[in-house]
């Protein structure tokens, strides 16, 4: 029976993780809970997916896909690193700096931010610190999730223009989506940082998973070393498809003109809130946080889940209790959600 005494020194299981979209009950019929683009899936995008050829490996290099990234972003093809998403791109350059760090690994977090970034940390054992420049890897995101703003501080040595010294990513899941506002680095600066993006969510197709990274400016080494860590073909052949979708003029050119759509549905949807007495904090993206009225918050977001088919997205995870965030959704979703409250009340 000893077998069993063993039991009672393991760790407690992991919390589960939360996420906005599906959940146990299914896809929510009116689903303020993602971010990704309500205006989605893009026509020519998804046509690329449903067509890819599944019947093969994608090319192990991706020979031709990364010089596509390279030109689209006017980079050296070197600077180019595919993921399989960027959860993925987050768990392995942790666990490259822990590698590197030894026992003294520390991070940095934006103070509301994607939970993978601590939960990678915690998996390999950094600790995290409230300052960047002590920190062998800091993150930051612009706009960020959950607020929409700009998140994460910079460290000295990248506004002194001093050599890095520590890795800096810049998750920029958002910035295709951003409706206001400007971002914070220079061209120059954030040729210095490592920048992430996950182009699904701008296109409205979040359940393709794939991702790609630019390295900084003469970061070679690191570029082979986060690649000696990645198994063989981290993005198959419909992730592949994505990306080179994404690059396309006329893929651009309709975002570009959702960005206008979403901005007016947004507007409304906001002026909506606050007419029921609704607190919502500034974002320049596609989606926002807000406070509603005093209330039994978690038995209201059940309420609406089970009775109305509405999700939201409560930002407690986020380190931001008493909020929920809310992505932009059409005015049909905003009218169901505006009667839903009503019945609640």
């Amino acid at each position: 029976m000893a077998h069993f005494e063993t039991a009672t020194t393991l760790s407690p299981p992991a919390a589960p993780r939360v996420h906005g979209g599906p959940d146990a009950l299914g896809v929510p019929r009116f689903d303020f809970s993602t971010n990704s683009n309500a205006c989605g899936p893009c026509p020519q995008a998804l046509a690329a997916v449903q067509y890819a050829d599944a019947t093969r490996y994608p090319d192990a290099s991706y020979t031709d896909l990364k010089q596509r990234l390279a030109d689209f972003h006017e980079v050296d093809v070197a600077r180019v690193m595919l993921a399989g998403s960027a959860s993925e791109f987050i768990f392995r350059i942790t666990a490259w700096v822990a590698q590197q760090s030894a026992r003294q690994g520390r991070v940095h977090l934006p103070p509301h931010s994607y939970g993978d970034y601590a939960q990678a940390a915690k998996a390999w054992g950094l600790s995290a610190t409230p300052d960047a420049d002590a920190a062998q890897l800091v993150w930051a995101c612009e706009p960020s999730s959950p607020l929409g703003q700009a998140q994460g501080a910079w460290p000295q040595w990248l506004h002194a223009g001093q050599p890095a010294i520590a890795p800096l990513v810049l998750d920029c899941a958002y910035a295709p989506l951003r409706l206001s506002g400007a971002p914070s680095l220079t061209e120059s600066q954030r040729s210095r940082v490592w920048q992430l993006y996950s182009p699904n969510k701008a296109l409205g197709l979040t359940g393709v998973r794939a991702a790609y990274a630019l390295a900084p400016l003469g970061a070679e080494a690191t570029v082979a070393a986060l690649d000696g860590q990645c198994a063989s073909w981290p993005v198959g052949a419909h992730g592949v498809a994505m990306l080179q979708a994404w690059m396309q003029p006329d893929v651009q050119a309709w975002l570009s003109a959702g960005l206008r759509t979403l901005a007016d549905w947004k507007a409304r949807q906001i002026q909506a809130l606050q007419q029921r007495g609704w607190t919502c904090l500034p974002s320049d993206a596609n989606f926002f946080c807000a406070r509603p009225p005093v209330g039994d918050l978690a038995a209201d977001l059940h309420r609406l889940r089970t009775q109305h088919g509405i999700k939201l997205r409560d930002t407690t995870s986020f380190g931001l209790p008493g909020h929920v965030r809310l992505g932009v959704l059409p005015p049909e979703a905003q009218d169901a959600l505006q009667t839903a409250l009503c019945v609640s009340n």
